[in-house]
């Protein structure tokens, strides 16, 4: 499924993200920007030890921001690690509105043109899908309408097919057809 938004188009599709060939993608990270294991775990392992070491010289980040990397042996160019929020801890829809926030800026920053996203939060942090799905689509629609961007295509890759249905409905309510 895809919408336009403006110029610009938010594309829903089911994966692996990091098979995608695009400017950069989204590993759901921690603060530490440690690549253990879901979405980061898959980055470490098929983009090989040089993401680990740029994470390591950075030394890492707060909740809610995003840092850039390069994609090592990935198909992508960039590696954008936001960190969202673990659920339970306070202001959690906050945070994960600034994280994907800051992802779509550290993009903006680097003049990419396509952005592939999971769904952050989501796994171990134990943060609820709809609502991520939610929050991550609005703040995306947002900022594709009121800012000046690079970017010409924001993707949700999904890992299953309840991930992209829920996804997917709430796309089509954002934006209807």
């Amino acid at each position: 499924m895809e919408k336009k938004v403006d110029d610009k188009i938010i594309r829903l599709i089911q994966g692996d993200l990091t098979e995608l060939a695009v400017d950069a993608i989204v590993n759901a990270a921690n603060a530490h920007l440690v690549l253990g294991g879901g979405v980061a775990g898959a980055i470490r392992m098929k983009g090989g030890p040089s993401i680990q070491e740029e994470c390591n010289r950075i030394g890492g980040t707060t909740v809610g921001q995003a840092v850039l990397t390069g994609a090592g042996k990935l198909k992508a160019s960039h590696v954008i690690h936001a960190v969202g929020p673990s659920y339970g801890e306070g202001d959690e829809d906050n945070k994960l509105r600034n994280a994907t926030l800051n992802s779509l800026k550290r993009a903006t920053e680097h003049g990419l043109k396509s952005i592939a996203f999971p769904a952050v939060s989501t796994g171990i942090f134990g943060f609820p899908k709809d609502r991520c799905a939610e929050i991550m689509l609005g703040i995306t629609r947002v900022f594709l309408e009121e800012e000046t961007t690079s970017l010409r295509e924001v993707i949700f890759c999904l890992w299953s097919r309840d991930d992209l249905r829920i996804f997917e409905e709430k796309l089509e309510a954002l934006i209807p057809s």
